[in-house]
């Protein structure tokens, strides 16, 4: 079966058609450090915005509120992502990137200047308007300046700056607020932005297509941005609610039809947003249906890890983030590493599938997790893990690029974008509601007693108003242990010890989820055809198992030097 199949010269790029020919090494490798500083900007601001957000809803009196700051940008920066990708591919990156990088950062300011609650949703929303450029576009300009045979020395760096930015984050959010403000958190963007934006308007040229019959396909946004927003809603409203909730359940399923509607849209559409023809390559779904599982399989890990640092350990939001260090830096190493080998051999079927792999067993060690297990064990279980991650962050974005035709790189990595996050999202919810179902009344009672409480002491029901999973809620005010306190004090301690065990299995359970996600990943890997990486910009993907035909793209590439 062919990828695609190879026309004569439809896609062979040229000096005009394609500017990134005419750079020098050294005008590529500072577009390139001007492109990492811009995906630098959004995953920082994943992470140094989440552990000050409970002292920023304080201060602005907005608790009601509080999951709308993280859901608008969640909203705005996903549906925004195949619109950019597709634009970018029609009218180049240059534009696109620097409208993303300047809403980015006017959403940034206004936020850091935010006196009220709403004003804050608001401009965080903007800020995830630009938010949605940054990821896409960045990796797809990788994509533009060097082959795809080049590509994974450069691609591992994405791993890289997110393993950093999460390391990063959490500090500099706690010293900036403590020293400072929390408006700084917002403002801390701007000069790294500035940097950005200045290097990539100056020096990056504007690589697109050469079709000049250019149809936006205005239906196809609307139903797509119909389609993903109440899922997002839905499935954000899941995590501190419950699925038999109409406004949960009801969402999802307005969304899955109007997504639906959307697939007829783009069937009919001149330029569809997302083109359903890209889904008959069996590299190109394959890829999008594994990067979806194996993001939704480590989501768990990264959501309770801090949790139970910080409940059964005691730890800080800030020394939680940084007890994380064992899984980045194996996630940082092996993105890295396997971006060298896909580079060096050619091959990367067997670094996605190893990578899958590695990333389950990982996670099913994670799953034997309790209270007493030692820091040193755990952090081998997170190297591991983090370790089996890093691929993914590197590798997939290689096979999606050298599988589809130059002209549709923006669209075909902003897709990928698009599948990761949203994998994301619903490993998430669901791994919040595993553990909501597994944190019972019933395994407090029987940890607490195993731990050596007399079980006359320990309630068979639970106390009024009794609510284990409000303790995973920054905006819960109330203790579901404060019936502890009543108790005589040399069994206090005793119930402690028995909720934090019931607490841990919980979470090691829910891991389970996650490793069925990521075996099902290895699975759908398996299926990947491995074609052999272009060693030439702009020209058709070769058909499975043929490299493309190279000598007018060589020649060309030639006269420049």
């Amino acid at each position: 079966m062919e990828a695609f199949p190879i026309d004569s010269e439809a896609d062979l790029p040229s000096v005009e058609n394609d500017p990134a020919l005419g750079l020098d090494r050294r005008a590529k490798f500072e577009i390139l450090g001007a492109i990492l500083l811009g995906m630098f900007l959004a995953a920082l601001d994943q992470t140094i915005v989440g552990p000050v957000l409970p002292r920023i809803v304080t201060e602005l009196k907005g608790a009601d509120y509080y999951t709308w700051v993280v859901t608008i940008f969640l909203l705005t920066s996903t549906i925004t992502v195949p619109i950019y990708g597709k634009l970018s591919d029609l009218y180049g990156r240059r534009p696109l990137l620097l409208i993303g990088i300047v809403l980015f950062l006017i959403g940034s300011v206004l936020s850091g200047l935010s006196q009220t609650m709403w004003q804050l949703i608001l401009f965080r929303g903007l800020q995830g308007l630009g938010a949605g450029a940054l990821f896409p576009i960045a990796l797809a300009v990788i994509g533009d300046l060097f082959t795809p045979a080049e590509r994974g020395k450069y691609q591992g760096l994405f791993g890289a700056v997110f393993g950093i930015a999460f390391l990063v984050g959490p500090g500099l959010g706690g010293f900036l607020t403590d020293n400072f403000s929390w408006h700084w958190v917002f403002f801390v963007n701007l000069p790294i932005g500035l940097v950005a934006l200045a290097v990539i308007g100056r020096l990056l040229p504007n690589i697109k297509g050469r079709r000049r019959d250019i149809k936006i396909d205005y239906l196809g946004v609307v139903t797509l941005v119909a389609g993903l927003v109440p899922i997002l809603v839905g499935l954000t409203l899941a995590e501190t609610s419950h699925w038999s909730d109409t406004s949960v359940w009801g969402s999802i399923v307005v969304g899955v039809v109007f997504l639906v509607v959307f697939v007829v849209v783009e069937s009919r559409a001149a330029e569809p947003i997302i083109p359903l023809h890209l889904f008959r390559n069996r590299t190109f779904s394959a890829s999008m249906v594994a990067i979806f599982l194996a993001t939704f399989g480590f989501g768990a890990a990264i959501i309770f890890l801090p949790l139970y640092f910080q409940i059964v350990e005691g730890s800080s939001a800030t020394a939680s983030g940084y007890k994380l260090l064992p899984f980045l830096f194996g996630l940082i190493v092996s993105s890295i590493a396997s971006g060298q080998i896909v580079s060096r051999t050619g091959r990367y079927k067997g670094v996605i599938v190893g990578g899958l792999a590695i990333l389950a067993i990982g996670l099913f060690l994670m799953s034997f997790l309790r209270a007493d297990t030692s820091d040193l064990v755990l952090s081998l279980w997170m190297f591991v893990a983090g370790f089996g991650v890093g691929p993914t962050f590197a590798v997939f974005t290689i096979i999606v690029q050298n599988s589809v035709p130059f002209h549709e790189l923006g669209t075909a990595t902003s897709d990928l974008t698009l599948f990761r996050q949203i994998g994301t999202t619903l490993g998430l919810t669901l791994a919040f509601t595993f553990f909501r179902e597994n944190l019972t009344w019933n395994l407090l009672h029987d940890q607490i007693v195993a731990a050596g409480a007399p079980a006359a002491l320990v309630p068979t029901s639970p106390p009024a108003g009794f609510d284990l999973s409000s303790l995973t809620s920054v905006t819960s005010t109330g203790n579901p242990l404060a019936f502890v306190s009543q108790l005589p004090a040399q069994f206090q301690a005793v119930f402690i010890q028995g909720f934090h065990q019931a607490f841990t299995i919980a979470i090691a359970n829910s891991m389970l989820l996650g490793v069925g996600a990521a075996v099902a990943s290895v699975v759908v890997a398996l299926l990947l055809k491995e074609i052999p990486l272009r060693t030439t910009l702009g020209a058709k993907p070769a058909s499975e198992g043929k490299p493309a035909p190279e000598p007018v793209v060589a020649s060309a590439a030639a006269a420049l030097d």
